[in-house]
C-alpha cells in the first residue's frame, strides 16, 4: 500500500442562500464534497472543509420586511435550519459561518481596496431599472421579462436559464418588477465596476491549465470571444449588505462578497483553532484549494473570483469542480408531484445514508445531471448495502459470538490470507477513484468485492460447518475471514456511510477505520454481538415522503353570493385581492394526448406538455370536443393549482375554457407563436 506525504487541503462548497430551506437538489453538492473531505482525512491529509450561509441581498431584505423581523433575525434562523439539515445528512463541516460577519466585511473591503488601488475599479453612470411603486432600484433577479437573445419568457434580469445568455437588465424585453409587478422605469445612477477585461490574458491561461473540467473551460471560451465586460459590483440603498468603503448609500453586490465568504469562514476557523490562514491563501501557498459548485454559477467562480484573487495578490484555486442538477424519476423536481423534496422531509422518513450511497453510486467527475429514480433507489440500497455489505457481518458474527466467545481466529490459512490480501490490493485503485471523484466507479468496485465476500461465505457455508463434528477450525476461519472482509469493505465505504461506519466500530471493537490499518487482518481480536447496522428501505416510506412533499393547498371555501337580478348568470364569487390573482401561474400547454373517461359524462383526460414537464389534467369539455380534435393544439392552463385526487386519477392543474356550456365551450387558444411552458401575462 502506497504511503504518500500528507497534503494540506482546503475544501469549500457553494454557500447556500439564507432565504430558504435545503432540498435534495442542494444535497448533491454537499454530499459529494463531504465524501471527498472525509476521504482525504482518512488518508491522513491535513484537510479542512468550510462553508457559510450567503446572507446578503435584496431578497433577504424583502423577506425580512414581509415577516416583520430584521434581516439579522432572518439569517440567524435560517442558518440554524441549514446547519440542522446538513447535520442530519452527516455533512461534517470543520466550520460553518455567515457572509454577514466581521471577517467577511474585512476581506471584501480589503480585496476591493486592493483592486481600486491598482486601477481595476471604475465609476460609471448607468441607466438602471427603478420600481416607481417601491421607490427602489431593482436588482437583476427582481426583474423578469423576455430574453433578448432566444426570446424565452419569464427570465431573470441578468441571465437566461434557457439559452445561458448574459445581458443587462435593460436589454430585457417586456420587463416587469418582481417586487410589485409594476413596469420599471429607467433611472440614472453611479455604479462601481470591476474591469474584468484587465485580466483577460491571465484568465485565458488559467481556465485552460487543468483548473476546470474540459467542458467548462470550453464553454468559458465563448465569454472571451464575445469580450469580457466590466462587472457591476455595487448596489444602491436600500440594500442588505456591506457598505462600500468611501461611498455613501452604495453596497457591495452580493456576488462580490459571497465567494469571499470562503476566506471569511476559514479565517474564523483559524482564529478558533490556531491554524495559519496565510499558509492556505497567500500567493505562493503550497496548500491545495478546491471549490465544489453547481454548473449554474461557474461564471462567477471561474472568471470573476480568480480575477479578484489575482488582483488582490491572493492565490487562486487549484481546481473548481462543477456538477449537474438533480432530477427525480427523469424530470425536474416538481412540487405538484411531490418530488421537490426538502431535506427535513426526507429525514422525517428515511435514513440519510441511503441517499448518500445512492448519490455516490451515480456521481462522477463530469457535469452530468444526476437522476434520483425512486424505484431504483429502493432496489439499489436494499441490494447493495443491506443485501451485500451488512449481510456479510450478520451472516458471520453470530457464529463468532456463540461458538468462539466473540474472538476471531488466532491465525489464517494461506488461502485465507491470499483472499484477504486481494481485497487490500484494491485499496489504491479505489482511493484513486475517490480522489478523481469517480464515486460511481468506486462503488461498483466495492460492490464487486462484496459479491466476492458473499461467494466465499456461500462456498465455506459456516452454517453447515457448525453442525459437523471436528470442523471447528474451518468454521472459525470462515467466519473470521468474513468479518475481516466486512471490515475492509466498511473502510472503503466510510467516506460515504460515516454513521454506519461509526456503528460498525462498536461492533468490531475498533477505535477507527483507518485506511492504512487494513493492511493486516484482525487476528485473535474480540468483537461484540452484532446489532443491525441498517434496515431495508420500504417503498411505503418513500411514498409517504412524496405525499408529505406535495403542496396541500386546500381549496378555498367560497361563500354563496346573493342571487342577482338575472338568474341565468352565475353570481360573482367572493372578492379577492390583486395579490391573490398574482399567485396564479398561467402557462401555455401543448395537448399531447386526449382520451375520454368512460366512467364520466363530461370529462376528458388530457396529457399536457408545459415545457418543464408533462401534466395530467381532467377537463370537463367532453361535450364540446372529440379527443382526437385536441391532440397537438395549444391551450392555457393554471400550472400552480394544487393537485386534486379524483376517482379516475390525479388532476394536476386546470385548463381554461369559456362559454355557456354544452357544445359552446371553447378552450383558450394562445397565439401561434407561443411555445409550451411560456407564462401567460
Amino acid at each position: 500500500m502506497t504511503q504518500t506525504a500528507s497534503r494540506k487541503i482546503l475544501i469549500t462548497s457553494a454557500l447556500p442562500y439564507a432565504n430558504g430551506p435545503i432540498h435534495l437538489g442542494h444535497l448533491v453538492e454537499y454530499i459529494q464534497t463531504d465524501i471527498w473531505s472525509r476521504f482525504q482525512k482518512m488518508r491522513g491529509n491535513e484537510c479542512y472543509y468550510v462553508c457559510a450561509d450567503d446572507a446578503h441581498g435584496t431578497p433577504i431584505m424583502l423577506r425580512a420586511q414581509a415577516e416583520g423581523i430584521t434581516p439579522e433575525e432572518l439569517i440567524a434562523r435560517v442558518s440554524e435550519e441549514h446547519q440542522r439539515d446538513f447535520a442530519g445528512f452527516n455533512i461534517a463541516f470543520d466550520h460553518y459561518h455567515s457572509t454577514h460577519s466581521p471577517e467577511n466585511r474585512h476581506f471584501a473591503s480589503y480585496i476591493y481596496e486592493q483592486l481600486k488601488a491598482k486601477g481595476h475599479i471604475s465609476r460609471k453612470t448607468i441607466t438602471q431599472f427603478y420600481d416607481p411603486e417601491k421607490q427602489m432600484f431593482l436588482p437583476d433577479r427582481f426583474i423578469k421579462g423576455t430574453c433578448p437573445k432566444c426570446k424565452a419568457e419569464d427570465q431573470y434580469g441578468d441571465n437566461c436559464e434557457v439559452c445561458g445568455a448574459t445581458y443587462s437588465p435593460t436589454e430585457l424585453l417586456n420587463p416587469k418588477s418582481a417586487v410589485s409587478g409594476a413596469t420599471p422605469v429607467e433611472k440614472e445612477t453611479d455604479h462601481l465596476f470591476f474591469e474584468l477585461d484587465h485580466f483577460g490574458d491571465m484568465l485565458k491561461e488559467w481556465t485552460h491549465k487543468g483548473h476546470l473540467q474540459t467542458q467548462i473551460a470550453n464553454k468559458l471560451d465563448e465569454w472571451f470571444e464575445s469580450g469580457l465586460r466590466g462587472w457591476d459590483i455595487s448596489r444602491d440603498a436600500p440594500y442588505f449588505g456591506f457598505e462600500i468603503p468611501g461611498e455613501k448609500d452604495k453596497f457591495f453586490y452580493v456576488w462580490l462578497d459571497a465567494p469571499v465568504g470562503y476566506m471569511a469562514s476559514f479565517k474564523a476557523f483559524c482564529d478558533k483553532t490556531g491554524v495559519n490562514f496565510d499558509d492556505f491563501w497567500k500567493k505562493d501557498s503550497d496548500a491545495e484549494l478546491y471549490h465544489f459548485i453547481g454548473k449554474d454559477i461557474i461564471y462567477f467562480h471561474a472568471l470573476f473570483w480568480p480575477a479578484m484573487l489575482s488582483g488582490a495578490d491572493f492565490r487562486t484555486p487549484n481546481a473548481i469542480f462543477a456538477h449537474g442538477f438533480l432530477t427525480v424519476d427523469g424530470q425536474k423536481m416538481s412540487k405538484s408531484r411531490g418530488t421537490f423534496i426538502m431535506a427535513k422531509t426526507y429525514l422525517d422518513h428515511l435514513n440519510p445514508e441511503y441517499l448518500r450511497y445512492y448519490f455516490a453510486a451515480k456521481l462522477n467527475s463530469r457535469i452530468d445531471d444526476l437522476d434520483l429514480n425512486l424505484e431504483d433507489f429502493v432496489q439499489r440500497v436494499n441490494s447493495d448495502l443491506v443485501g451485500k455489505v451488512v449481510n456479510i457481518a450478520s451472516r458471520c458474527a453470530g457464529f463468532v459470538v456463540k461458538k468462539f466467545d466473540g474472538k476471531l481466529a488466532d491465525n489464517l490459512s494461506d488461502n485465507a490470507k491470499t483472499l484477504y490480501q486481494s481485497f487490500v490490493a484494491e485499496s489504491e485503485m479505489i482511493a484513486s477513484l475517490y480522489e478523481k471523484r469517480e464515486y460511481g466507479q468506486a462503488m461498483r468496485e466495492i460492490m464487486a468485492l462484496a459479491d466476492r465476500a458473499n461467494e466465499y461465505i456461500d462456498e465455506t457455508a459456516p452454517w453447515v460447518l457448525a453442525k459437523q463434528e471436528g470442523k471447528e477450525a474451518e468454521l472459525h476461519e470462515s467466519v473470521s475471514v468474513g468479518i475481516n472482509l466486512f471490515r475492509v469493505l466498511l473502510t472503503y465505504l466510510a467516506p460515504v456511510l460515516p454513521e454506519t461506519a461509526e456503528k460498525a466500530l462498536g461492533f468490531l471493537q475498533l477505535n477507527t477505520l483507518d485506511w492504512n490499518a487494513i493492511e493486516s487482518p484482525l487476528i485473535g481480536h474480540t468483537i461484540q454481538k452484532f446489532q443491525p447496522l441498517m434496515t431495508r428501505v420500504e417503498m411505503d416510506a418513500v411514498e409517504k415522503m412524496i405525499d408529505d412533499s406535495k403542496q396541500n393547498m386546500p381549496a378555498a371555501q367560497a361563500q354563496a353570493a346573493p342571487a342577482t337580478v338575472n338568474s341565468d348568470i352565475d353570481p360573482i364569487a367572493p372578492e379577492i385581492t390583486f395579490d391573490d390573482f398574482a399567485k396564479l401561474d398561467f402557462r401555455i400547454a401543448k395537448i399531447v394526448n386526449a382520451e375520454a373517461v368512460p366512467e364520466a359524462d363530461k370529462l376528458l383526460k388530457l396529457t399536457l406538455d408545459i415545457g418543464l414537464e408533462q401534466r395530467q389534467v381532467f377537463a370537463g369539455i367532453k361535450s364540446a370536443y372529440q379527443p382526437e380534435e385536441l391532440v397537438g393544439k395549444l391551450t392555457v392552463m393554471v400550472a400552480n393549482l394544487a393537485p386534486r385526487k379524483m376517482r379516475f386519477g390525479m388532476s394536476e392543474g386546470m385548463v381554461l375554457a369559456a362559454g355557456p356550456g354544452g357544445k359552446d365551450l371553447f378552450i383558450l387558444n394562445p397565439d401561434e407563436g407561443a411555445q409550451p411552458g411560456m407564462r401567460v401575462k
